[in-house]
């Protein structure tokens, strides 16, 4: 086994990049994160934003309160006019790539509606390559609003038996967790947490504080609360390895699970 960088190199350089052994190579490379202090916060489309002004303006106080603290990335959700859209376009019979480029359109704008909310308070909105700048902004004002849609586009790789994306906003969010090895990722949304049931529909909906991605799936709660793949990429994450749901629209919530408090459910990948 290769253990220095020119071994490494000399591996890539000889064999293909499924070489079991260059494979093993490049994992022992110390994991780098690039934003350890900061967290992801992901803002769900249809259970905070499309609720308007009470859902979204007593969130927009907690954030600038917190962010005096915390190191926030906002992600925003797309919600019920992406679901609008993609009724329309599936019936149109468009690929999952078309669909995956109009739901990004929706999140886009939730997230251009929310950095307006946030501008007075130096918060600015982000996106794409934009991304980059990100530790600019996390060092001057403490906190950034972006799409939470990640942008494969006519890329994205369909699901096997619709043409809705596979990934939307939360894999998105996650996934901006994951690259950037921040410490935390919160799902922020309009129920306390993972429930047995749809707790909107079931009056026998039981309350589940903490769960492993086996343990969703082995209950059939895989597709629950959270986008199914988004539990995949959890399971073979590296350095974000759980992540917390919480009710936003309780006031006080998303500051103390900013705090490191067990608010709502928290999902682990192993």
């Amino acid at each position: 086994m290769a253990n220095t960088t020119s071994e490494l190199e000399t591996l890539l350089m000889q064999r293909s990049l499924t070489d079991p052994e260059l494979l093993a190579a490049a994992e022992k490379a110390a994991d780098y994160r690039i934003l350890p202090e900061a967290t992801v916060i992901k803002i769900g489309g249809q259970s905070v934003i499309d609720r308007g002004r009470s859902g979204v303006y007593p969130l927009v106080e907690e954030i600038v309160a917190v962010r005096k603290a915390h190191k926030l990335l906002i992600g925003t959700g797309a919600g019920t006019r992406a679901r609008h859209l993609y009724s329309i376009a599936a019936g149109l019979n468009l690929p999952a790539g078309v669909l995956s480029q109009l739901g990004a359109s929706v999140a886009s704008q939730n997230a251009e509606m929310l950095g307006q909310l946030l501008a007075k308070h130096g918060i600015s909105t982000v996106s794409n390559a934009g991304l980059s700048a990100v530790p600019l902004y996390l060092a001057e004002v403490n906190a950034v609003v972006f799409s939470g849609m990640p942008p494969y586009g006519l890329w994205v790789r369909p699901a096997a038996d619709t043409v809705i994306p596979p990934y939307r906003t939360d894999a998105g969010c996650f996934l901006v967790a994951e690259q950037f090895g921040t410490k935390a990722m919160i799902f922020v949304k309009d129920e306390n947490g993972l429930y047995t049931e749809n707790p909107k529909t079931s009056k026998n909906a039981t309350f589940i504080p903490k769960i492993s991605v086996d343990e969703m799936k082995a209950k059939g709660l895989h597709d629950s609360i959270l986008e199914f793949p988004m539990l995949d990429l959890l399971k073979s994450a590296k350095h974000v390895r759980e992540v917390q749901v919480i009710n936003g629209l309780v006031a006080g919530n998303l500051t103390r699970a900013l705090a490191g408090e067990h608010v709502g459910t928290i999902i682990t990948a192993s």
